[in-house]
């Protein structure tokens, strides 16, 4: 079976070659062999997309943001050798998770419950 091909497309408009090329160093210091080729991909339009195969795993414009690069290790981890550990990366992103399904308690919304309709000061960004 050949070694996986990772992708990463990148908007030359934007300058964002040194995002990929640090991104493609990166993924070939975690994975090292395990990666038959990354190929950095010059293209328009504001993109910054990463194929594991032709298999999307990340796209800006869909995010709306540019990946972090443990939440990209861990994408490209889960197409190329789903069992592996990404150490420090993996107890971190699983840690984020188990926060983010406890339900709050009835007396959390209530002391939160005057806070939680005044906007905070990153809602009157325009860039987001």
């Amino acid at each position: 079976m050949p070694s996986p091909r990772v992708e990463i497309h990148y908007c030359t408009g934007c300058r964002w070659l040194l995002r990929a090329g640090w991104t493609a160093q990166e993924l070939l210091t975690t994975f090292g062999d395990m990666l038959g080729e990354v190929a950095l991909v010059p293209t328009k339009g504001g993109i910054f997309t990463v194929y594991v195969d032709g298999y999307m795993v990340f796209d800006r414009k869909t995010e709306e943001r540019f990946p972090e690069m443990k939440e990209l290790k861990q994408l490209v981890r889960n197409r190329i050798s789903p069992d592996m550990s990404l150490g420090h990366s993996d107890s971190a992103v699983k840690s984020q998770q188990q926060q983010q399904q406890q339900q709050p308690t009835e007396d959390t919304q209530q002391e939160l419950g005057s806070f939680k309709d005044e906007p905070s000061a990153g809602d009157s960004c325009p860039n987001y």
